[in-house]
């Protein structure tokens, strides 16, 4: 288990979506994260208490977490520094990285000197099978994005509690590191050799109740041509019932790619749906989720009333504006 609670370290993330580890593990596990921890290059913050290492100790940190998501996932000259005294003061470390803490030699050795623990929560744990397509009983929902980073997983955690405060039963299923960290289980899924990925999904969600509902964090995008191959494993692994559309309306083109504009959410619903389908027959799209973050309230509440009457189909922020009307939605599937 990972020793609670955290010191975020947000090292040179140049911008908000870089930091969304930690911004996630900020906002719903929020009595776990006691301060940040950034370099002087840093370009973004959570809006904790900034701390250095011994300040983090002296609040009561057990954890330093890696928060940043850069792109290809690695650990810098300059985040090294930072992890070694780490873990010399007694810190352990964990990341959600594809760059493996056990696979640095002096991280590991520097843990077996002072007697610290590394986690890497993106090292799968389980032999997983092969997708058979099997029917399998309960439901699913999913939620697919326009794009990577458009928030999938707050409308999936946002969801499960607007569900069972209604008295669903629901179950949280998490696909990537910050799911992992937020609640302690899933599948690093886009750590899992590819012919795995589906039957990986699967395996996350597999028979229950009739009434029972998984709700399965999204990743990537169906057209986002860097990571669509793990949003189509859950897709067809994940056999959902229901279909959410998430989407980000301020951006000007795909995250890492700028000569690829962002797709409308009718787009990806056609798609999304057409390729459900194929796995489950009787899927069916329930709402939109709109993440308006960088939108004025009455601008937001416009947009979310313009995609509502375009799309016919409840559209919110439901991080925002809480996710009801998605559980209420889910109940008539």
């Amino acid at each position: 288990m990972i020793k609670t609670p955290y010191l975020l370290f947000l090292g040179d993330a140049p911008d908000q979506l870089a930091a969304k580890v930690a911004q996630g593990i900020k906002d719903w596990r929020p009595d776990n994260a006691v301060g940040q921890f950034r370099l002087p290059t840093c370009g973004t913050t959570l809006g904790l208490t900034d701390m250095t290492l011994a300040e983090g100790l002296d609040a009561g940190a057990k954890t330093l977490v890696i928060g940043v998501a850069n792109r290809g996932g690695v650990i810098s000259k300059a985040w090294k520094e930072v992890l070694l005294e780490a873990l010399a003061m007694g810190y352990d470390l964990a990341s959600g990285l594809h760059n493996l803490l056990g696979e640095e030699e002096d991280l590991v050795a520097a843990a077996a000197k002072h007697g610290r623990a590394l986690h890497d929560v993106r090292i799968p744990s389980v032999d997983y099978p092969i997708a058979n397509g099997v029917k399998r009983t309960g439901k699913r929902v999913l939620a697919v994005g326009t794009d990577c980073s458009v928030g999938k997983m707050y409308t999936a955690l946002a969801l499960d509690n607007a569900m069972r405060a209604r008295g669903m039963k629901s179950t949280f299923r998490a696909t990537g590191q910050t799911g992992i960290l937020i609640t302690g289980h899933g599948v690093p899924l886009d750590a899992v050799v590819a012919d795995f990925m589906a039957g990986a999904v699967e395996w996350l969600t597999p028979d229950n109740e009739p009434d029972h509902w998984d709700v399965i964090e999204g990743q990537g995008s169906l057209m986002h041509v860097s990571y669509s191959g793990v949003t189509m494993a859950l897709v067809h692994g994940g056999q959902p019932d229901a279909l959410i559309i998430c989407h980000e309306p301020t951006r000007e083109h795909m995250r890492g790619l700028p000569e690829y504009k962002v797709p409308s959410m009718e787009a990806i619903r056609d798609v999304a749906l057409t390729l459900a389908k194929v796995a489950n027959p009787d899927c069916v799209v329930v709402g939109a989720a709109v993440n308006t973050q960088h939108m004025g309230e009455e601008d937001a509440k416009a947009y979310l009333a313009n995609v509502e009457a375009a799309m016919g189909i409840p559209a919110v922020d439901p991080f925002r504006f809480g996710a009801e009307r998605l559980a209420e939605a889910l109940e008539a599937v």
